[in-house]
């Protein structure tokens, strides 16, 4: 290698760490956005509504719906059910996790290379792409938390519907029943993407519904489950996005406290984006 191929290489890669500690760092420091007392007050309401509706049709469907949902739907493994099983992957934490990991590690290694506008607008992008991983993450570390506390058995577990069946720290599979993880990854993902991307907001609404239902259909989760894990999802993806505009990323706050994503906008164009 020539000493210029060896310095643009070495140029590149001092680029590359320290687009990676800016990162890190934005996600860190202290907020500054004027409105973010008024966004933090909004916040706080209305994840304190939902969950409370949440929570109350949690224990509804407990008590009214979970059993006899067990005996609607087809009998667990059933031969026809492959596409509902083929469905169900596409809200795999790991998919879904992964995917956007991949994701931006891509526009960290390309990003160098680009100037100008085209950089900004990448790493404005590379920024909502941090956000969406993690309000997904956030969530599905929560919901994995209060699977082991609360154990409770899946729908095929235990030989007799039950909705009752619970084995308090099992941190075993047959036991990790609610809340439903594929309800918190697919609900998480589909809030955080039209947070960023409205007019995506049918296509994803619809995506997380699929999923949702999938589980049901498998007998993997009581109809209790998903919705616990749909809360979750919400909850933890709303209290990210808060996180990111209260630190002025890629979202910006009304007068009112509302969350607004900065696509688009000339604040976004006439300057530096962030790090992603």
């Amino acid at each position: 290698m020539s000493a210029a191929a060896a310095g643009k290489s070495s140029h590149y890669f001092s680029q590359f760490l320290a687009l990676v500690r800016r990162s890190a760092a934005q996600l860190v420091r202290p907020p500054s956005h004027a409105r973010r007392a008024e966004a933090a007050r909004r916040l706080a309401r209305d994840a304190l509504l939902f969950a409370a509706i949440g929570g109350i049709a949690v224990v509804a469907l407990m008590y009214a719906l979970d059993v006899r949902e067990i005996g609607l739907m087809p009998p667990r493994g059933s031969a026809g059910l492959w596409p509902v099983r083929i469905l169900t992957d596409f809200g795999k934490a790991a998919l879904v996790l992964w995917s956007l990991a991949a994701m931006l590690l891509a526009v960290a290694i390309i990003s160098p290379r680009w100037r100008g506008a085209a950089r900004s607008r990448l790493l404005a992008f590379g920024t909502h792409l941090q956000f969406v991983f993690l309000a997904v993450l956030v969530p599905v570390l929560a919901g994995e938390m209060i699977k082991w506390m609360v154990g409770r058995g899946r729908p095929f577990v235990g030989g007799a519907a039950n909705a009752f069946n619970f084995r308090h720290f099992a941190g075993t599979e047959a036991y990790a029943s609610f809340p439903s993880a594929h309800a918190i990854i697919s609900v998480a993902l589909a809030f955080a993407v039209s947070a960023v991307w409205p007019r995506a907001r049918v296509a994803m609404t619809i995506y997380a519904l699929l999923i949702v239902g999938s589980r049901l259909v498998l007998l993997a989760h009581h109809p209790s489950d998903v919705v616990a894990g749909a809360v979750i999802g919400v909850v933890g993806a709303m209290f990210m996005r808060y996180w990111f505009a209260a630190r002025d990323l890629g979202f910006a706050i009304g007068p009112d406290g509302a969350i607004v994503p900065l696509i688009g906008t000339r604040k976004r164009v006439a300057r530096e984006a962030p790090a992603p």
